[in-house]
């Protein structure tokens, strides 16, 4: 065995909600979080971030940035979509020893350690991934325009939408239809917000629809339903089989349990830790390639 696990690596997490950093030694892990890190949606603004919180770090611990940033590095940030942008990250960071990737490795890597399942990670975006004998694969993450099906900004956007449909009889009005409307002040105003809000901002209406689908309310269960079959749909696509483990992650996550298919239910498992973790966990890895 090699002194992987005592040497410093670094680990980032960043996503539409927020960003957060990790410098771990093997025993002591000092954490750091700063604001969103989508870099597809805003790239200066996300690089930032990670800057920010990497002069966090070296405050909170005391070393010189020029020692930080030459440690291992795992980058795992939402809206890295493919090499090009990962490059222009690398060129933007000063890390030295960095591989950049989406948020999801991190994730899987997190809730899953090393055992076989698969997971819905469900915050602001979404995506599902599922590993097996230490191989992953994902669907979903395009993001709010084309995908994020299950997430929370799917699910405060849908509860709109529907919302609208109850104006025009196309959908039963509810509690939760009758808070949206006297929230913006009517339909004109759901459609005035609708025009211009970030993702962020559909998402935090998510609380107010899972409240309401805990309260039986018709169109609260529709939107937590629909997610939940979009869950059950895509992950046997990637690999899952009954008996293995289905982890939900992500903020709103969880909330999709009780409205999964009975043998889901059945394999639900608690996770064993978050993508930060899961991104120090992949930075170990990079150990062996930066040995001198």
């Amino acid at each position: 065995m090699n002194d992987s696990s005592s040497r410093p690596v670094l680990a980032i997490d960043g996503g539409g909600t927020r960003c957060r950093i990790a410098l771990s030694d093997g025993q002591d892990i000092t954490t750091v979080e700063t604001g969103p890190a989508n870099v597809s949606t805003d790239f200066a603004g996300g690089v930032q971030q990670i800057l920010t919180g990497l002069e966090m770090v070296a405050t909170q611990t005391g070393r010189r940035m020029d020692d930080l940033v030459a440690y291992p590095a795992f980058v795992g940030l939402a809206g890295v979509s493919g090499p090009k942008i990962a490059d222009q990250l690398k060129a933007a960071l000063p890390l030295r020893h960095a591989r950049i990737e989406d948020d999801r490795p991190a994730a899987v890597r997190g809730a899953l350690g090393e055992k076989d399942g698969a997971i819905a990670h469900c915050g602001t975006g979404s995506f599902y991934g599922a590993q097996k004998a230490g191989r992953m694969r994902f669907s979903g993450g395009w993001g709010s325009v084309l995908g994020d099906e299950a997430s929370a900004q799917w699910v405060g956007r849908t509860a709109l939408r529907l919302t609208l449909e109850t104006v025009d009889g196309r959908f039963q009005s509810t509690p939760l239809a009758q808070k949206l409307l006297d929230k913006f002040d009517g339909a004109e105003g759901i459609v005035r917000f609708s025009g211009d809000a970030r993702p962020s901002e559909f998402g935090a209406l998510a609380p107010m629809v899972t409240k309401s689908a805990d309260e039986n309310d018709v169109l609260g269960r529709q939107v937590m339903s629909a997610g939940a079959a979009d869950i059950a749909r895509s992950l046997p696509l990637i690999g899952w089989v009954p008996g293995s483990a289905i982890r939900l992650t992500g903020g709103i996550g969880p909330h999709f349990g009780p409205f999964l298919p009975d043998p889901m239910q059945a394999d639900l498992t608690k996770p064993q830790g978050e993508p930060l973790s899961g991104a120090v966990s992949l930075a170990r890895e990079l150990i062996q390639e930066t040995k001198e």
